[in-house]
């Protein structure tokens, strides 16, 4: 560990807080004030785009509606996707057909980037036209994290509006939200983003791929296309899913240490951000800051535990003549080493991102444990964009059931009751990962086909299996990268899970915003547990560790604490 790595630590987290407050406070002009942010312009395209999709920005819908909208809308993407995929070799820009077995790996890529898990299953430069790349995945990465979002900001309503003029309460307009997430954050913040990376050295064309002599004499192709605006929307949308195989440690996609600092902090703003627009929207900043502290304090403690583990490099390997001064750097770029290496792979496993500028596969296992960790939790250590912020109010409603149990009176949360329908909702929120998670693993260990895809045996081969359904489930999208998933079994069960994580997820969690929002709001009292103090925060860190660790730590046990053991 040196002075450089924790400088390069400590300057992301202060960048992280320094804008959480100011793109928070844009975050909730764009959606509740229903401001205009690039004047009559803006609005024109805004009212276009309305009347192009035949929607009604007065007309709000509630939880139930909300939701059909959201299914409906995720499903038809998956198709729309598939449909590019399988028609690619008619279309432009170096189109192939598809072979049999990369049917299914159309089907499991496109439910992938319509949950905005992006779980690449295959060799991008080789397997996917420019042409789908921008009108089908960079599409989807846009809308997909648009659509997260949206249902965040419903959420939000529903826990914070305290009027009602009918007896079905609603949360807003899904397709509504979803053109202003579009048109107002993702599209602006990702030209300039896409900008800077363009200055950094990403590429940015429609070249097709280029077979060159190099100086030995020897050949090889150098790939194109347009990397520096898919790579905007990947980081900003916590997508995760790169134009190369290699993703952000390929030197097209992340060529600097500045273009990796920039992509981490694109992953982590929405993301951290959504804490004060909650705060906002509950009349009482101090709520969104004890949801913002929790996450950091996960983040920081996960930081710590991988730049120490693997800046004291692999025991594995103590008895060969492989200098460790610098660490471990197996499945790490020279140009990024442990500090920045580490800190992009908590980031993107703390957030339902997916990218990686290292292999995961390479780590040592506590800092496998941490990233696996991250996701198990339900990616609520700052979360996808939307997907995060209402993550962790599942907990903090858990939460404050738990206290009100304590203290024996019936639990409130921003002065609204929480009773025995939100809590069931709740349950099915955390319940639902890990039967995917674990009961996927436990099928895969008990199959030949599928343990004939592993590259190591033992509790890592354990760990790569685990580690895949992790990924899928919490939405997350990277991998360990000693796994060959494209395979039937893979491609289609971790689609199950790629589905299940976003749907019994999000559907859940609308239901308890459509719950509240039709309750009245009751002062404080006595026995009012605040939750805008530190006592609120350690209790929902607490929570989020204990019931992360009684539903995993079996299955860590047997994956990365038994390989740590063993070395």
């Amino acid at each position: 560990m040196t002075f450089f790595g924790w400088l390069q630590i400590g300057l992301l987290i202060a960048a992280v807080t320094i804008v959480a407050k100011p793109l928070g406070l844009y975050l909730y002009r764009v959606f509740e004030v229903k401001t205009d942010p690039f004047g009559k312009w803006g609005a024109t395209c805004e009212r276009f785009l309305c009347r192009l999709c035949d929607v009604d920005p007065k007309h709000e819908q509630t939880w139930g509606r909300y939701s059909i909208s959201f299914v409906l809308f995720t499903v038809i993407g998956v198709g729309v996707m598939y449909l590019l995929q399988a028609m690619q070799y008619f279309l432009p820009l170096n189109p192939e057909k598809l072979t049999a077995i990369e049917a299914l790996s159309a089907l499991n890529t496109a439910v992938s980037f319509a949950t905005n898990t992006n779980w690449q299953s295959y060799v991008p430069e080789t397997t996917m036209s420019p042409f789908v790349q921008m009108l089908g995945l960079s599409w989807q990465n846009f809308v997909s994290a648009a659509a997260g979002i949206a249902v965040a900001m419903a959420v939000v309503r529903g826990l914070t509006r305290k009027q009602w003029d009918n007896s079905k309460p609603t949360l807003g307009n899904f397709w509504h939200d979803l053109i202003r997430g579009t048109l107002y954050i993702l599209l602006p913040l990702s030209f300039l983003l896409a900008i800077l990376f363009v200055s950094q050295g990403v590429i940015q064309n429609f070249h097709s791929p280029q077979t060159v002599t190099t100086l030995e004499g020897h050949t090889q192709t150098i790939p194109g296309g347009p990397v520096a605006s898919q790579e905007a929307i990947k980081t900003l949308g916590t997508n995760g899913g790169g134009c190369f195989n290699a993703n952000g440690a390929h030197p097209f996609e992340n060529p600097t240490p500045l273009s990796n600092f920039l992509q981490m902090l694109a992953i982590l703003a929405i993301p951290a951000a959504f804490t004060y627009t909650f705060g906002r929207a509950t009349g009482n900043t101090r709520n969104g800051w004890v949801l913002f502290g929790a996450m950091m304090l996960l983040f920081v403690i996960g930081i710590i535990v991988v730049y120490a583990s693997e800046s004291h490099g692999n025991i594995a390997t103590k008895n060969l003549t492989v200098d460790q001064i610098a660490g471990n750097m197996e499945g790490k770029e020279t140009r990024f080493g442990v500090a920045g290496s580490s800190l992009f792979a908590v980031a993107t496993t703390a957030t339902s991102c997916g990218a990686v500028n290292s292999m995961h596969d390479s780590y040592t296992p506590l800092a496998g444990l941490v990233m696996m960790l991250n996701m198990q939790l339900g990616e609520v250590v700052f979360g996808g964009v939307g997907s995060g912020l209402y993550g962790i109010l599942v907990f903090a409603i858990l939460a404050v059931f738990i206290a009100g149990l304590m203290v024996g009176r019936t639990p409130e949360y921003l002065g609204k009751k929480i009773e025995a329908r939100e809590v069931k909702l709740v349950i099915v929120c955390l319940l639902a990962p890990p039967f995917m998670i674990l009961g996927f693993t436990a099928a895969s260990m008990l199959l030949p086909s599928a343990l004939a895809s592993l590259n190591n045996s033992g509790p890592h081969g354990f760990s790569e299996i685990l580690y895949a359904y992790s990924s899928a489930a919490a939405n997350n999208g990277s991998a360990f990268a000693g796994l060959n998933a494209n395979t039937p079994w893979f491609n289609v069960t971790t689609a199950v899970a790629m589905l299940a994580g976003r749907f019994f997820s999000t559907i859940p969690m609308l239901a308890i915003a459509g719950s509240m929002a039709a309750k009245k709001t009751l002062p404080p009292g006595p026995g009012t547990f605040p939750t805008d103090g530190m006592l609120f925060l350690l209790l929902l860190v607490a929570m989020i560790l204990i019931v992360g660790a009684l539903t995993f730590f079996p299955a860590l046990l047997l994956g990365p604490i038994l390989e740590f053991f063993q070395v």
